[in-house]
């Protein structure tokens, strides 16, 4: 192989960005386009002192898991890294990371694995950003995701992750755009679909004219489209028709219940999975009719309120006050206001002591970002054990995270780890959504 950046490698695995991890002169190497098993012939494009990066030319002898990708634009497109891979393999190395991150991080094996979690792997992704960048030199406005490990807009023309009637409106989108009166300064579009509508809600930088009103207004009209408008921050978000305000809601069937929300609140991107994880969620926390729950990083009530259908009382916490007032209202709309109440705090700074002033609880379900909840768990261990609510569900969305916490609570509070497992909110993509259930 007379290149010296070309080099052969048998891949061992494959790490959380979907790349192939292999050894090569004493050093790891991260491999694009390589899955477990596979011999492959790979361009070295990065050298560090530890480890390397690569892409994969020829792939020599190819993985049984291996697929052609669906989408035309894998490996161009950033949004979606794992394509190549059935999804069945894909949920079982998801699972494989969970259970090595308790391992290894949390040093605290669950006493049972669950069954993964797992929905529709196309069309699912009903919240989405889609960058949008004048491009000249590509003829004109892209619209979509940005390319991988870039920060320049893919040219897409479809995407089979967002639902279809979206998809389809990307190249329409893009000849909108156009057609408006300052193109360059309108970065983005988040995207956001209900049950009953979909919602376009355009970053502008600069103020739109009479004639981007009504070009605005007659796109949303031919495609079904209601539009909202953002010259600033999300608190600047509103409605391009005032009626329209409360058009986006999602149904929680299960519970007579029905979710409205903004543009800009955060919300579950998969909403298959999401009633299927209310639905697991609520089974292992096994809630009954006298109990009190607590439901942290509560958001816009989306555990909180079916949590009221079944418990006495939920107390719902979370540490932002738009959410808090957007639970508020809806719990007051579907009648269970008697039922629940909400507070604003910042849940990365409480203690046992703030916790045992909440009083007793008897459930608990605690749902943070990325970032993981240290601070409750901290609070968790240090309670007494007739302090202690009788079972505590954690839904993750970073392994490393619960891992940490659920070793907290472990090695510092004696709390067991009965249960976990992995849900794939995002398929394709490396992200890792997990669920677990601890007791005292």
């Amino acid at each position: 192989m007379s290149d010296p950046k070309l080099v052969t490698l048998d891949i061992e695995s494959l790490d959380l960005q979907g790349q192939g991890i292999a050894h090569h002169d004493g050093k790891v190497v991260f491999v694009e386009g390589a899955l477990p098993g596979e011999r492959v012939v790979a361009r070295l494009t990065r050298r560090k002192p530890s480890y390397d990066k690569a892409v994969t030319e020829r792939v020599l002898r190819a993985s049984a898991q291996r697929t052609v990708p669906p989408c035309p634009h894998f490996g161009v497109c950033g949004g979606c890294a794992m394509q190549h891979l059935d999804p069945v393999a894909q949920m079982a190395i998801k699972q494989r990371a969970l259970e090595d991150a308790l391992e290894h991080i949390a040093k605290v094996p669950p006493c049972q694995i669950l069954p993964a979690l797992q929905g529709p792997v196309t069309g699912y992704r009903h919240r989405a950003r889609l960058s949008v960048r004048m491009v000249p030199k590509k003829g004109g406005v892209l619209v979509g995701f940005r390319e991988r490990a870039s920060s320049y807009v893919a040219d897409i023309h479809q995407c089979l992750v967002l639902p279809p009637h979206v998809s389809a409106l990307l190249m329409p989108l893009r000849r909108l755009i156009e057609s408006l009166s300052r193109p360059d300064r309108m970065p983005q579009i988040e995207v956001a679909v209900g049950d009953e509508a979909t919602v376009f809600c355009l970053r502008h930088l600069e103020p739109l004219t009479g004639t981007d009103i009504e070009r605005l207004r007659a796109f949303g009209l031919q495609h079904d489209i209601v539009w909202w408008l953002q010259p600033q921050g999300p608190d600047s978000a509103h409605p391009l028709d005032p009626a329209q305000r409360d058009a986006l809601a999602y149904a929680l069937p299960a519970y007579g219940l029905r979710m409205h929300y903004r543009p800009t609140d955060f919300t579950q991107v998969n909403p298959d999975i999401n009633r299927a994880l209310i639905a697991w969620a609520l089974t292992l926390l096994d809630v009954q009719p006298d109990d009190r729950v607590a439901d942290l990083f509560c958001g816009l009530g989306n555990f909180s309120l079916p949590l009221a259908t079944r418990a006495h009382e939920v107390v719902g916490i979370e540490g932002s006050p738009t959410l808090v007032a957007r639970a508020r209202e809806d719990a007051e709309r579907q009648g269970l206001g008697d039922r629940t109440s909400f507070a604003e705090l910042n849940l990365f700074e409480v203690d046992a002591g703030w916790l045992r002033g909440l009083g007793h609880f008897d459930r608990m379900l605690i749902d943070p970002p990325r970032e993981g909840a240290l601070a409750v768990a901290q609070a968790l261990a240090e309670l007494a054990p007739d302090e202690r609510p009788r079972r505590v569900v954690y839904v993750s969305c970073n392994p490393a995270t619960l891992a940490r916490d659920a070793g907290l609570l472990h090695h510092v509070g004696g709390w067991t780890l009965k249960a976990a497992g992995a849900v794939n909110m995002f398929p394709h993509t490396a992200h890792v959504e997990s669920i677990a259930v601890f007791e005292p």
